[in-house]
């Protein structure tokens, strides 16, 4: 596969070879919905895209941190944290982060006879708003699945298993009611009881794992001061919330390590934490190693 570099610290991406589109246009399994390009900004200041004549893909990004914009039709549209948005296939279009604040995107370019379904009613911003069932944290890693197979693979069999997974990432955005619903073992929780609030901000933690998720934004979700909501925390968990989101980003990065061929400073951005050095520092000290120790620790076992 050919990677795409656009210069953004902690990217991912990936564009197939023209041989491997017209590989997915005439196989039968791939040929209903298939990727072009895929990929990962993390923190994009000043990324900028516009295309006067269009593309024959449909464009997919979906923005978990910052704000954006893009233009289609003659009409501007504001995109925040938690939406995604889909332009049509041979339409003028520009999108790009806001000045001096940039935005985390997952991207897919996608084509094929099912994708005017998967598209249709995104071409305004669609929120995904966290909540007990929101699954956010299922969505990226199905992304990542895909990424990395796209990554590695360069077969036909590679091509169907991603085109498999790009309907799942796609039917979680257009179907999210269905997605949210088919969580196995799950129960509804009630902000009745203290209990529920401690679940209900653990879940928030984790949905926001690659955001710089403050103390502040988690009172505000859960609706309580910060002196019950610490007491009640430490209470249940033993560890206080700031303390409780630095172990889920770590335990993250330590998945990310083992499942992944991520280098540190693109680790770093998956789980929020721009400054590399800060994040092998915060590893250091919750793990007990550096991420580069325990990469190498998991080659000997």
């Amino acid at each position: 596969m050919i990677k795409k570099k656009d210069g953004f610290q902690g990217e991912r991406a990936v564009v197939l070879p023209p041989m491997l589109v017209e590989m997915e246009e005439q196989d039968l399994m791939c040929k209903g919905l298939f990727i072009t390009d895929i990929g990962y900004y993390p923190k994009a200041e000043h990324h900028y895209r516009v295309r006067d004549q269009g593309v024959d893909q449909y464009v997919l990004i979906y923005c978990v941190d910052g704000s954006g914009f893009y233009v289609v039709d003659g009409k501007r549209y504001e995109v925040k944290k938690n939406q995604y948005f889909v332009l049509p296939a041979y339409k003028p279009h520009e999108y790009g982060a806001d000045k001096g604040k940039g935005w985390t995107i997952y991207w897919v370019h996608f084509r094929g006879i099912a994708a005017p379904v998967f598209a249709e009613g995104a071409n305004t911003p669609q929120t995904i708003n966290v909540t007990m069932n929101s699954r956010i944290s299922d969505r990226i890693n199905i992304f990542e699945e895909i990424l990395t197979t796209l990554h590695f693979g360069e077969g036909i069999d590679d091509l169907r298993y991603a085109s498999s997974l790009l309907i799942r990432f796609l039917a979680s955005m257009r179907y999210i009611g269905q997605f949210r619903r088919a969580k196995a073992g799950q129960q509804p929780f009630s902000a009745s009881t203290d209990i529920d609030v401690v679940e209900q901000a653990i879940h928030y933690m984790r949905e926001n794992i690659e955001n710089s998720i403050s103390i502040k934004e988690v009172l505000h979700y859960v609706g309580y001061s910060q002196s019950h909501f610490s007491k009640l925390f430490k209470n249940r968990t033993g560890m206080s919330p700031l303390s409780y989101i630095n172990h889920l980003k770590m335990e993250h990065a330590c998945y990310l390590l083992k499942t992944t061929d991520l280098k540190v400073n693109q680790i770093c951005y998956k789980v929020g934490i721009e400054d590399p050095l800060y994040f092998s520092r915060l590893f250091s000290k919750v793990m007990g190693m550096s991420p580069t120790k325990y990469k190498e620790s998991l080659t000997s076992e």
